[in-house]
């Protein structure tokens, strides 16, 4: 006996954030023209480099709207979860674009703090402001979707990351105009690498932790098998599995062993709304979507069996 669903309607809050990101991108997209300009005028580290990351956060917020779009594509019997994971694919591509974006601002930074150029403060400046005065009205647009799920964390982070990285370059370019540091064009490269690399890095191990289906961060399957076997009449539990499908889906499946008589008196499906009960009132689980296979001591035997001799 197995306590499943159709997957093909489920849960978990998807969520349509499509105008606020669509908002996002025109605004991030308008600045990276303008910075885009700015970095060819003056020549600077830090501006190109923000430029570099506003030009890798414009194309992953168009991502994130495209993956905001497909997520909201009802379930079928070939996807039976639609496409909630794409939120996940995109954001972890995101995250590999930041980190690259941060490295070879590293490396640029370093090379010219040994060499630094000429830049022209005034024009840094102005670039600057533009970013920054952008970049905080896409943050007040997206703020408030931001822990909606994977694919708005990310696109929160990338306008946030911007924000830092044009407040760097406002403040090398106040630094070159009033003490002539031409090194701190290159400072601020390297402040703005490593705001990006840090956060990237664990919006990477986030992803792959899904991808990967590993158990959802928070949730203890010791404590999830404990507290199904405090259950009267259970036994056993084994092949116990929790992942994550998408934001707002974690998911367990469980072989629980009862004794032989829970078939035998119909207690069974008791025993099973018990199991259910007990998880969801215990552990942050999408029940619904959970598989819970009730069997007897014999039939684990058996399964045992058949795996050790195939």
């Amino acid at each position: 006996m197995g306590a499943g669903h159709d997957h093909a309607h489920h849960g978990g809050g998807a969520g349509d954030h499509r105008v606020r990101l669509l908002i996002a991108f025109g605004i991030t997209f308008a600045v990276l023209v303008a910075q885009a300009i700015g970095s060819i005028l003056t020549g600077s580290l830090a501006l190109l480099t923000d430029t570099a990351h506003m030009a890798t956060d414009s194309a992953g917020l168009l991502v994130a709207l495209v993956a905001a779009t497909l997520m909201l594509r009802p379930a079928n019997s070939k996807r039976t979860w639609g496409f909630r994971r794409i939120e996940v694919l995109a954001a972890l591509g995101q995250a590999a674009l930041l980190i690259a974006v941060g490295v070879y601002a590293a490396v640029e930074g370093v090379r010219r703090l040994l060499e630094p150029p000429e830049v022209p403060s005034g024009e840094l400046l102005v670039f600057g402001i533009i970013g920054l005065v952008a970049n905080i009205a896409s943050i007040a647009v997206l703020a408030s979707s931001r822990g909606a799920n994977f694919n708005m964390r990310a696109a929160f982070l990338e306008v946030l990351n911007d924000a830092l990285g044009s407040l760097g370059v406002i403040v090398a370019a106040i630094v070159i105009m009033t003490t002539g540091f031409q090194r701190a064009d290159a400072i601020a490269g390297l402040f703005i690498a490593a705001l990006i690399v840090p956060r990237a890095v664990l919006l990477l191990r986030d992803t792959s932790g899904v991808l990967m289906e590993f158990t959802p961060r928070g949730l203890d399957l010791d404590e999830v098998r404990r507290h199904i076997v405090s259950l009267d009449h259970v036994k056993d539990v084994h092949d116990l599995h929790a992942s994550t499908v998408g934001t707002g889906l974690p998911v367990l499946t469980a072989h629980v062993v009862v004794e032989d008589e829970c078939f035998t008196d119909g207690h069974a499906a008791e025993l099973l709304a018990k199991i259910r009960e007990c998880v969801a009132g215990h552990f942050e689980v999408q029940v619904l979507h959970s598989t819970f296979q009730i069997e007897t001591a014999s039939i684990e035997q058996r399964e045992s069996r058949s795996i050790t001799h195939p």
